[in-house]
């Protein structure tokens, strides 16, 4: 039986894209049960995590971003053209036996940002191409992309998630469980002030470029590790996700004086934008803008995405008309 006409065009004003419908999921885990020094992920709580593997093992995280896109770090990608070596995990909160909200997508092609040039440089940033788009559902959902109107402030307490290493001696032990972590956003000279110490023993001072994002304690102790790069380092805006930043290096995990350096999202917007050019990035708010200053769990949200009252006000009547 035919649908009356209205329903479609509800739905191609409402929804327009692909890019308008990420838009609309993105950031918002549906499922709100309430790495070095971390704690177990929910299930569901962090729906954009991806595990990249090569020939079935892990070997970098990364985020959804699109129903066909993952963003990750370049220095995961040493070969681009080996395709076929690598598979997507999503919707899984453990690597062994992920469970029936997990799923596995092959790999159509990586972009790496050209501008790289190797580990601890800027431009650590790489996208990879599904070879088809992925359902959305509570366990598999995009995180949000800030465009560069958008400031994470110093001390500004956010979260970065991983199945790596909880030290960097041990392995995260079976059945690998993703690990969450909150950290407090480092500002720049601050962190390059803490890269050039400690040369007497043996450490060579780095230098914090402008692309990159700081994030994680003078002391130590809690860090990204090993297994970890590629992943996202999110932080809650109004009600939603933001990634603010990749996981590209560190001095070693959690030691003094060296906190995790990430890849500044809103750095390569313009990049990003050349690939993927459907993806819509969420700009700052103003005015009733709020977040969460502990940085702790995400707000509740409703079991789907709400669409603006306005534009369901502004859409009714040229349907009225056509009826």
């Amino acid at each position: 039986m035919r649908r009356p006409a209205a329903v479609p065009l509800l739905l191609l004003l409402c929804f327009g894209s692909q890019g308008a419908k990420a838009a609309t999921a993105c950031g918002r885990p549906r499922m709100l049960n309430r790495m070095v020094g971390g704690q177990d992920a929910q299930e569901g709580e962090w729906p954009w995590q991806v595990s990249i593997q090569r020939n079935g093992s892990h070997f970098c995280g990364g985020s959804l971003i699109a129903e066909q896109w993952v963003l990750t770090a370049a220095h995961c990608f040493p070969n681009t053209s080996e395709t076929s070596l690598y598979q997507v995990l999503l919707g899984a909160r453990q690597l062994v036996q992920p469970g029936p909200h997990a799923m596995y997508a092959r790999v159509r092609r990586v972009e790496s940002n050209p501008l790289y040039q190797g580990m601890a440089s800027s431009a650590d940033v790489a996208l990879v191409e599904l070879e088809a788009p992925v359902p959305f559902t509570n366990y598999i959902l995009p995180v949000c992309l800030p465009d560069p109107s958008v400031i994470f402030e110093t001390g500004m307490n956010c979260w970065v998630t991983g199945w790596g290493s909880p030290s960097e001696e041990d392995l995260l032990p079976k059945p690998w469980i993703l690990q969450k972590l909150t950290v407090p956003i480092i500002d720049t000279p601050k962190c390059n002030l803490l890269y050039s110490k400690d040369t007497e023993f043996g450490y060579q001072p780095k230098t914090i470029k402008n692309d990159m994002l700081c994030a994680g304690f003078e002391e130590g102790k809690k860090d990204a590790c090993k297994g970890d790069s590629g992943g996202p380092l999110v932080c809650l805006v109004g009600q939603s996700w933001l990634q603010a930043g990749v996981i590209s290096w560190g001095e070693g995990c959690a030691r003094q004086n060296r906190p995790g350096v990430y890849i500044r999202v809103t750095a390569h917007h313009n990049w990003i934008h050349r690939i993927i050019p459907k993806l819509q990035f969420q700009p700052a708010r103003s005015g009733s803008q709020k977040r969460d200053p502990r940085g702790q769990e995400p707000l509740e949200q409703s079991s789907a995405p709400s669409l603006p009252a306005h534009t369901i006000l502004l859409v009714l009547p040229a349907l009225l008309l056509h009826l």
